[in-house]
């Protein structure tokens, strides 16, 4: 596999790069960027994933995230994958609506046609794209991992979280589609990727997860009250019920007047990189 080198811009003491592969799991050309500190030769560094939401792709947390002094700080890497498969042949919605299709794989591995072909967001996220890490960057510690991420984004991070309690120290999530199955966007999504079989959606599900026993030591959860899809959408009173009633600690902090974009998810980064700082 090559690496290719799209662009390294120095930021905060340390890198910020733009790659792009071939991935094996999408069958499709893939684009990440990465954040590096500087830092001593031979140090092994804890590496923090985002996954971003509807219509993103890396450039939208790597140009509007505000994470780089944080990180630097720290000594963290942080890793930017992309939200789908893209290219020549990847089929899109009918309608290129913005809640199916490219840019909005929903972190899923598809098993309904014609987007079985290429949508295996899960299988990249979990398994193909932490080898290239561990294997390009010699610096990354991937004992020491956790995942966050933003709306669609932060239901990747919550269920990625929830399958892999074992390789996360910590989960937390911006404003997350909290259950896929109770929500129009995720509802169109599963049906989309996976059939009509709700049963299958489950594992998509962090409500679902934490209902049928998957656990973390804790989750943070920030919310601007002023989000537009917090209650079509969103749906933060459904996680809060689900972790009170299985007993899964949850942080859950909703913010008034803050909506649903990147003034919102900056305005809290620095807070989820410490608490994360804290799990590292």
């Amino acid at each position: 596999m090559t690496l290719e080198t799209l662009s390294a811009i120095r930021s905060h003491g340390g890198t910020q790069t733009l790659y792009r592969h071939m991935s094996t799991s999408t069958k499709t050309p893939m684009e990440f960027s990465v954040f590096v500190p500087d830092h001593e030769d031979g140090a092994k560094l804890p590496v923090i994933w985002f996954l971003s939401g509807l219509t993103c792709t890396p450039a939208n947390v790597t140009e509007k995230g505000e994470f780089r002094a944080a990180c630097a700080r720290h000594g963290f890497i942080f890793v930017a994958p992309d939200t789908s498969p893209r290219g020549d042949g990847v089929p899109d919605d009918a309608e290129a609506a913005r809640d199916f299709g490219l840019a909005a794989g929903f972190y899923v591995n598809a098993t309904r046609a014609p987007f079985s072909e290429h949508y295996h967001m899960r299988d990249y996220i979990e398994t193909e794209l932490p080898d290239v890490i561990a294997r390009e960057l010699p610096c990354a510690d991937m004992s020491r991992q956790s995942i966050m991420g933003h709306s669609m984004g932060g239901h990747g991070a919550l269920t990625v979280g929830l399958r892999n309690p074992d390789r996360f120290k910590a989960v937390s999530a911006f404003a997350p589609i909290n259950s896929t199955i109770n929500c129009p966007w995720g509802q169109k999504a599963m049906a989309g990727y996976l059939g009509d079989d709700q049963s299958k959606w489950e594992e998509y599900d962090a409500c679902a997860l934490i209902k049928n026993g998957a656990r973390l030591p804790d989750i943070l959860v920030d919310q601007g009250a002023a989000d537009e899809y917090i209650e079509t959408e969103l749906k933060p009173d459904l996680l809060r019920d689900a972790c009170a009633e299985a007993g899964q600690p949850l942080t859950l902090r909703i913010h008034d007047g803050y909506n649903h974009g990147y003034y919102f998810v900056s305005t809290f980064m620095n807070d989820h990189i410490e608490w994360h700082a804290e799990r590292l």
